[in-house]
């Protein structure tokens, strides 16, 4: 018979000093060691505190004109130039922020809100309920999205709200779709046929039990929508149903620069760059997001 002594029973095992993590904790971990989050959350939140800080940054009012400035390169008094009405690009371009970022992020909100409750009714309840939500959703899906926002867009009118709208309704049917299929799977769980059993509402189970388990999906396609909404509204704006002006809007400030590309490009310079910058780092949040809510990718 093997003994042992009480010293070595006295020591303890390498695997009772592993520290203890919560689901909370370790998504926190990963949150902070992702570049890619870190990355794009850095860059969208110095947008987001430009957009707001646009009227102590901006050198000039953006809708006032100034003849005696028209069309002036970027220099020491207006470091990105004027546009050909003698208004400064860098204050039109900060003001601008405040647009795209506005328009981009509500009508994401819209779009997350009427996908949830799509999503929900038609997963939940399925039957004649499911058919009727989705062959609707099927019906906008089948139309070019950008086809479906300018033809909205133009029957509501030109303005700021009227392409949010637009906006946030044509892309509600992806984050039904998405939701739908999270909800099938969830709702045949334990803890959902327990709540079932206990006599809990619809509404109870959909809120407190379904939902909370199918947002990492929709918070990575909201990331990724944004990006697409802001370039939508600028398109339309470019197209003349989005801003009208004179707001400044980045789509409408490439319009006006598309006019006068060969004689001053830089009308169309800047607000490219910021278009770019901004679109490339809501992607860049998104696939990041994506790596670490997404289990398939983290296996």
């Amino acid at each position: 018979m093997i003994r042992v002594s009480k010293m070595q029973a006295s020591v303890p095992s390498p695997e009772m000093h592993l520290p203890r993590t919560t689901p909370s904790q370790r998504l926190r971990h990963r949150l902070f060691h992702t570049p890619a989050v870190l990355f794009g959350a850095s860059i969208t939140l110095l947008l987001i505190l430009i957009a707001i800080a646009a009227p102590v940054l901006a050198p000039y009012d953006p809708i006032v004109q100034d003849y005696n400035v028209i069309a002036q390169p970027p220099n020491l008094a207006h470091p990105m130039g004027t546009d050909n009405l003698g208004r400064d690009i860098l204050s039109r371009l900060l003001y601008g922020a405040r647009i795209s970022l506005q328009v981009g992020l509500i009508s994401v909100v819209l779009s997350t809100a009427l996908g949830i409750v799509m999503g929900m009714l038609a997963g939940y309840y399925r039957g004649w309920i499911d058919d009727v939500i989705m062959r609707f959703a099927d019906a906008m899906m089948a139309f070019p999205a950008l086809l479906l926002v300018l033809a909205i867009a133009s029957a509501l009118g030109p303005s700021i709200i009227n392409a949010t709208i637009a906006i946030g309704v044509v892309a509600s049917p992806f984050f039904a779709r998405l939701l739908r299929g999270q909800v099938l799977s969830v709702r045949e769980s334990d803890y959902v046929t327990a709540a079932r059993a206990l006599g809990c509402k619809p509404t109870r189970i959909m809120l407190r039990h379904i939902l909370p388990n199918t947002l990492a999906p929709l918070i990575v396609l909201a990331s990724l929508s944004t990006a697409n909404a802001i370039m939508t509204e600028a398109t339309l704006s470019f197209l003349g149903v989005g801003t009208p002006p004179p707001t400044p809007s980045w789509g409408s400030m490439l319009q006006v620069g598309f006019q006068y590309l060969l004689m001053a490009p830089w009308l169309s310079l800047f607000p490219g760059i910021a278009i770019f910058v901004t679109v490339l780092a809501f992607n860049i949040l998104g696939d990041g997001l994506r790596s670490v809510l997404d289990p398939r990718m983290q296996r």
